[in-house]
Protein backbone atom coordinates (compact mmCIF):
# COMPACT_ATOMS: atom_id res chain seq x y z
CA UNK A 1 0.00 0.00 0.00
CA UNK A 2 1.73 3.14 -0.62
CA UNK A 3 1.35 6.16 1.13
CA UNK A 4 -1.10 7.97 -1.19
CA UNK A 5 -3.14 4.86 -0.58
CA UNK A 6 -2.45 5.27 3.00
CA UNK A 7 -3.76 8.59 3.16
CA UNK A 8 -6.74 8.09 1.41
CA UNK A 9 -8.44 4.99 3.68
CA UNK A 10 -7.15 6.85 6.62
CA UNK A 11 -8.98 9.86 5.48
CA UNK A 12 -12.49 7.33 5.17
CA UNK A 13 -11.74 6.13 8.39
CA UNK A 14 -11.82 9.66 9.68
CA UNK A 15 -15.56 10.10 8.27
CA UNK A 16 -16.52 7.40 10.37
CA UNK A 17 -15.70 9.26 13.42
CA UNK A 18 -17.82 12.18 12.25
CA UNK A 19 -20.42 9.74 11.68
CA UNK A 20 -20.06 8.11 15.28
CA UNK A 21 -18.75 11.32 17.56
CA UNK A 22 -17.11 10.07 20.64
CA UNK A 23 -15.63 7.33 18.95
CA UNK A 24 -11.88 6.73 17.42
CA UNK A 25 -10.95 4.71 14.60
CA UNK A 26 -8.05 2.55 14.05
CA UNK A 27 -7.10 -0.27 11.95
CA UNK A 28 -5.78 -3.45 14.10
CA UNK A 29 -5.16 -7.07 12.02
CA UNK A 30 -6.96 -5.92 9.35
CA UNK A 31 -9.91 -5.37 11.31
CA UNK A 32 -11.57 -1.87 11.18
CA UNK A 33 -11.64 -0.89 15.27
CA UNK A 34 -13.92 1.46 17.29
CA UNK A 35 -13.20 2.45 20.37
CA UNK A 36 -15.39 5.24 22.47
CA UNK A 37 -13.76 8.08 24.19
CA UNK A 38 -14.42 9.63 27.60
CA UNK A 39 -13.85 12.90 28.87
CA UNK A 40 -10.85 11.80 31.27
CA UNK A 41 -9.26 10.31 28.02
CA UNK A 42 -9.18 13.94 26.71
CA UNK A 43 -8.17 15.64 29.64
CA UNK A 44 -5.47 13.02 30.65
CA UNK A 45 -4.43 13.71 26.58
CA UNK A 46 -4.38 17.44 27.16
CA UNK A 47 -2.52 17.23 30.81
CA UNK A 48 -0.05 14.81 28.70
CA UNK A 49 0.22 16.99 25.84
CA UNK A 50 1.37 20.27 27.22
CA UNK A 51 3.72 18.29 29.40
CA UNK A 52 5.46 17.03 26.60
CA UNK A 53 5.32 20.42 24.71
CA UNK A 54 6.76 22.16 27.58
CA UNK A 55 9.26 19.50 27.80
CA UNK A 56 10.79 19.45 24.18
CA UNK A 57 13.38 20.92 22.41
CA UNK A 58 12.12 23.04 19.31
CA UNK A 59 13.34 20.30 17.17
CA UNK A 60 10.10 18.17 17.61
CA UNK A 61 7.04 18.09 17.15
CA UNK A 62 3.88 16.54 18.49
CA UNK A 63 1.09 14.65 16.27
CA UNK A 64 -2.43 13.41 17.46
CA UNK A 65 -4.97 11.10 15.89
CA UNK A 66 -3.18 10.59 12.95
CA UNK A 67 -1.90 7.43 11.39
CA UNK A 68 1.30 5.23 11.58
CA UNK A 69 1.22 2.69 8.40
CA UNK A 70 2.78 -0.57 10.03
CA UNK A 71 1.96 -2.62 7.27
CA UNK A 72 -0.96 -3.57 5.33
CA UNK A 73 -3.00 -4.89 8.20
CA UNK A 74 -2.27 -2.44 10.80
CA UNK A 75 -2.92 1.45 11.44
CA UNK A 76 -2.60 2.79 14.81
CA UNK A 77 -3.19 6.44 15.31
CA UNK A 78 -1.59 6.91 18.59
CA UNK A 79 -2.86 9.27 21.20
CA UNK A 80 0.02 11.64 21.41
CA UNK A 81 3.11 10.78 19.26
CA UNK A 82 6.31 12.91 19.29
CA UNK A 83 7.94 13.02 16.09
CA UNK A 84 10.21 15.48 14.03
CA UNK A 85 9.04 18.99 14.24
CA UNK A 86 9.67 18.86 10.64
CA UNK A 87 7.50 16.09 9.64
CA UNK A 88 4.93 17.87 11.74
CA UNK A 89 5.18 20.41 10.12
CA UNK A 90 3.92 18.49 7.04
CA UNK A 91 0.28 18.36 8.39
CA UNK A 92 -0.04 14.45 7.12
CA UNK A 93 -3.00 12.38 8.25
CA UNK A 94 -0.04 9.25 8.05
CA UNK A 95 3.32 8.66 8.51
CA UNK A 96 5.95 6.43 9.30
CA UNK A 97 6.24 4.58 12.36
CA UNK A 98 9.95 5.02 12.25
CA UNK A 99 9.40 8.65 12.56
CA UNK A 100 8.31 8.71 15.98
CA UNK A 101 10.60 8.24 18.60
CA UNK A 102 7.80 8.31 21.14
CA UNK A 103 3.97 6.98 21.40
CA UNK A 104 1.55 7.96 24.14
CA UNK A 105 -1.61 5.56 24.30
CA UNK A 106 -4.15 6.34 26.95
CA UNK A 107 -6.58 3.59 28.53
CA UNK A 108 -10.19 3.44 27.48
CA UNK A 109 -12.94 1.07 28.34
CA UNK A 110 -12.17 -0.55 24.69
CA UNK A 111 -8.71 -0.28 24.42
CA UNK A 112 -7.46 -2.10 27.01
CA UNK A 113 -5.84 -5.32 25.20
CA UNK A 114 -4.60 -3.81 21.99
CA UNK A 115 -2.57 -0.83 24.41
CA UNK A 116 -0.84 -3.40 26.89
CA UNK A 117 -1.25 -6.45 24.42
CA UNK A 118 -0.84 -5.83 20.99
CA UNK A 119 1.04 -2.65 20.57
CA UNK A 120 3.54 -2.97 23.01
CA UNK A 121 4.98 -6.12 20.65
CA UNK A 122 3.88 -3.41 17.01
CA UNK A 123 5.99 -0.80 18.29
CA UNK A 124 8.92 -2.49 20.04
CA UNK A 125 9.13 -4.52 16.52
CA UNK A 126 9.36 -1.04 14.11
CA UNK A 127 11.83 0.09 16.92
CA UNK A 128 9.77 3.05 18.49
CA UNK A 129 12.25 3.64 21.42
CA UNK A 130 9.71 4.86 24.07
CA UNK A 131 5.94 4.16 24.49
CA UNK A 132 3.70 4.74 27.56
CA UNK A 133 0.34 4.10 28.50
CA UNK A 134 -1.91 6.57 30.56
CA UNK A 135 -4.18 4.67 32.47
CA UNK A 136 -6.81 6.61 34.18
CA UNK A 137 -8.56 3.29 35.42
CA UNK A 138 -5.22 1.91 37.23
CA UNK A 139 -3.71 5.46 37.95
CA UNK A 140 -0.56 4.44 36.71
CA UNK A 141 1.11 4.99 33.91
CA UNK A 142 3.19 1.91 32.23
CA UNK A 143 6.77 2.82 30.28
CA UNK A 144 8.58 0.53 27.87
CA UNK A 145 11.59 1.30 26.29
CA UNK A 146 14.58 -0.57 24.38
CA UNK A 147 12.58 -2.33 21.99
CA UNK A 148 13.52 -5.31 19.98
CA UNK A 149 12.34 -7.68 17.50
CA UNK A 150 9.90 -9.23 20.26
CA UNK A 151 8.70 -6.67 22.51
CA UNK A 152 9.96 -4.03 24.70
CA UNK A 153 13.13 -5.04 27.16
CA UNK A 154 12.33 -2.62 29.41
CA UNK A 155 8.92 -2.11 31.74
CA UNK A 156 8.39 0.54 34.81
CA UNK A 157 5.39 1.36 36.74
CA UNK A 158 4.75 4.64 38.13
CA UNK A 159 1.69 5.47 39.92
CA UNK A 160 -0.46 9.11 39.32
CA UNK A 161 0.61 11.54 41.97
CA UNK A 162 4.32 11.22 40.76
CA UNK A 163 6.58 12.14 37.73
CA UNK A 164 6.91 10.08 34.74
CA UNK A 165 10.93 10.59 33.87
CA UNK A 166 12.20 9.44 29.93
CA UNK A 167 16.05 9.05 29.38
CA UNK A 168 16.16 9.29 25.70
CA UNK A 169 19.56 10.02 23.87
CA UNK A 170 17.54 11.70 21.45
CA UNK A 171 14.74 13.53 23.26
CA UNK A 172 16.76 13.79 26.88
CA UNK A 173 15.33 13.81 29.68
CA UNK A 174 11.83 13.92 29.60
CA UNK A 175 9.36 14.95 32.48
CA UNK A 176 6.03 14.43 32.63
CA UNK A 177 3.70 15.33 36.02
CA UNK A 178 1.00 13.03 37.06
CA UNK A 179 -0.80 14.51 39.55
CA UNK A 180 -3.03 16.20 37.82
CA UNK A 181 -4.29 13.58 35.44
CA UNK A 182 -7.97 12.78 35.97
CA UNK A 183 -8.67 9.16 37.80
CA UNK A 184 -12.22 7.13 36.79
CA UNK A 185 -14.03 7.54 39.74
CA UNK A 186 -15.08 3.45 39.42
CA UNK A 187 -11.17 2.67 39.34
Amino acid sequence: MSLTDAERLHSQLRRLEDVFPGYSTEIVDGSIVMSPVRPHHNRTMVGVWVSLEGGLSSEWGLASSVAFLFDGENEFCPDIAVIPQADADENRSVYDPATAELVVEIVSPGSRTRDYGLKPQRYAAKGIPNYLIFDPYRAECVTYWNPSADGYLGRDTVPYGTVVKIDSPVLGEVRLPTDGLPVDPGA
